[in-house]
């Protein structure tokens, strides 16, 4: 099995902090007057953003990697699917597992999509109904 110098470039520039949805999401709540922690590691699957007076965590999420429904998450690699297939099926199982611990043990779960970064005006409203425990319209 050869390794090609350019994929393994390519991967090893996928960060998985401070990716550019995750900033727009900081600026955003720290904008709307919430402050936050992030990555603890004593919190299953060390949420993005945690606000630990509030029982509320923040996942942000790319669509890709996550398996999210849009456009872009519903794409399939031209090359060694089936290894994709199952990574990306492995992370959404695992998110699922994360959500169901962290409600458990009583903390507010929200995830945000990727693809829902790009529309700020939309996406404020629903972090501040969820951070002020309001439920969703």
């Amino acid at each position: 099995m050869s390794i090609d110098p350019l994929r393994s470039r390519t991967m090893a520039a996928v960060k998985s902090k401070d990716t550019r949805p995750e900033m727009i999401v900081r600026r955003l709540v720290h904008r709307l007057g919430f402050r936050f922690r992030l990555y603890p590691a004593d919190l299953p699957g060390k949420p993005d953003l945690v606000f630990r007076s509030r029982r509320a965590v923040i996942f942000v999420n790319g669509c890709f990697w996550h398996g999210h429904g849009c456009a872009r998450g519903a794409r399939v690699p031209k090359t060694n699917t089936s290894y994709w297939l199952a990574k990306v099926g492995r992370n959404a199982a695992r998110d699922i597992s994360t959500k169901a611990a962290l409600e458990k043990d009583g903390w507010r779960v929200l995830t945000i999509w990727e693809c829902q970064t790009k529309d700020a005006d939309t996406l404020a409203p629903a972090v501040r109904r969820f951070l002020l425990g309001q439920s969703p319209q």
